[in-house]
């Protein structure tokens, strides 16, 4: 076979390959990078020895610094892409909308108007982006605007409307999807309308037994993600027996799916069958989590479990935890009901979080049962000060009630008039209890 003849001048074919293996390396080291700075770092390096970029070492680098949410970083490298000439790019802007997305919503929707070449995933991340700020209207304004849609436009739209508790809207969504049959929704879309129909109690089980039966017909494994969210779902809309079958076909279970069964038991009431639960799962070796401890403690304070109450609570540091405010509401609910108000007392005055006015108003029903006004009189100045009048009438009139009752109607009618000067408002139907 003919030799090629090298072209005129001084160029080499073996000069051209060894030109491109750097380049090839530094993206390939990008790509591979363990962490932002890394990447970053071989970024730089390939600025200073003046090694062409393209669009994959653009794309990794992104891709690598978008956790650190830095919008100054995501500036920089916005410029950088600019002086390049990669903006025109699709995959480049997109991936660089995600990142300020991430980072900087404000400077994403900038770019998202200034991108004339979009694509699908480009208007799927607007959708996302709008749905995490909390502007559902804004991201259902740009999947309607959208001229093409795929399946994970869908999902994100219905993700929107259940993240943002707009229920009737996301399963609305749901079936509109449903009835084109054109994309079949994935686990994302469905796991979604689950979790809402779990929000929506009973009124949303007629739609979430329809959302199970869709995962029975097409097939899917009853892995640990959609087990465990449809434990959750008929734990809550009332259907527990239903959370346990599910539980013990589950061939893998995370310790989301032993807490969801655990709060199922301590919400219905069945505090022995939690404890159960969580000694077993204890005993399988899974740590629980906060949402572990929190039900658990939720359950003894539920049937009044005092000793087994202390136990997990100090189990919480055991596990390399901090407690969160609400296993102390836990502990002050569960003092509370069984009278042990002075260490109720105690966990309020140490705690390092600020009582909210749920833990305010158990301690100050709890000295009002057990007429403990002594007790309660100790708090009532920091109560006070605490208080919102638009939202807290009902603490309020229970510090009224405790001065009335123990005589002291003086006391009581300067509450009163402290609620008309601050024109207070009491939600009519709500309770402490």
């Amino acid at each position: 076979m003919a030799k090629l003849p090298n072209p005129p001048g001084s160029f080499s074919y073996s000069g051209f390959f060894s030109f491109l293996r750097p380049f090839n390396s530094f993206t390939s080291a990008i790509r591979n990078a363990s962490s932002p700075h890394e990447a970053l770092d071989l970024y730089s390096q390939m600025h200073r020895q003046s090694i062409p970029f393209d669009s994959f070492s653009i794309l990794f680098t992104l891709k690598s610094c978008t956790p650190l949410r830095n919008p100054n970083l995501i500036a920089h490298l916005h410029s950088h892409i600019l002086k390049l000439g990669f903006i025109s790019h699709v995959y480049v802007a997109t991936s660089l909308l995600h990142a300020y997305a991430v980072a900087s919503f404000d400077d994403a929707r900038k770019l998202f108007d200034e991108t004339p070449n979009r694509n699908i995933v480009t208007w799927n991340t607007m959708i996302t982006g709008y749905s995490r700020s909390g502007e559902v209207n804004k991201a259902f304004a740009v999947f309607k605007a959208m001229p093409l849609r795929d399946a994970v436009s869908w999902s994100a739209m219905i993700d929107a409307f259940m993240s943002n508790w707009k229920w009737s809207s996301g399963l609305a969504c749901f079936r509109e999807m449903v009835a084109k049959k054109r994309f079949k929704p994935n686990q994302r879309a469905v796991g979604s309308v689950l979790w809402g129909c779990a929000q929506l109690g009973s009124l949303g089980l007629l739609v979430g037994r329809s959302a199970h039966a869709f995962i029975v017909k097409n097939g899917w494994d009853l892995d640990v993600e959609i087990g465990t969210i449809l434990i959750d779902m008929y734990a809550k809309c009332g259907l527990l027996k239903y959370s346990c079958i599910l539980f013990n076909l589950m061939q893998q279970r995370n310790v989301m799916t032993w807490t969801a069964l655990i709060c199922g038991y301590a919400q219905h009431g069945h505090s022995d069958e939690a404890l159960s639960l969580f000694e077993a799962m204890l005993e399988m070796g899974v740590a629980p989590d906060d949402g572990a401890f929190t039900s658990i403690l939720t359950a003894c304070a539920r049937k009044g479990l005092v000793e087994e109450g202390r136990k997990y609570f100090n189990m919480i540091k055991q596990f390399g935890l901090e407690p969160k405010i609400q296993q102390y509401g836990c502990m002050i609910d569960l003092f509370c009901k069984t009278g042990f108000l002075e260490e109720a007392y105690q966990i309020i005055r140490t705690m390092k979080f600020e009582p909210d006015c749920v833990i305010w108003g158990s301690f100050l029903l709890a000295c009002k049962e057990h007429k403990q006004f002594q007790m309660a009189e100790r708090v009532f100045e920091r109560v006070l000060e605490t208080l919102k009048p638009e939202s807290d009438g009902g603490i309020y009139s229970v510090i009224s009630d405790l001065y009335i009752l123990n005589e002291k109607r003086d006391e009581a009618e300067r509450v009163r008039k402290l609620m008309v000067k601050q024109k207070v408002r009491k939600r009519g139907g709500s309770s402490f209890i």
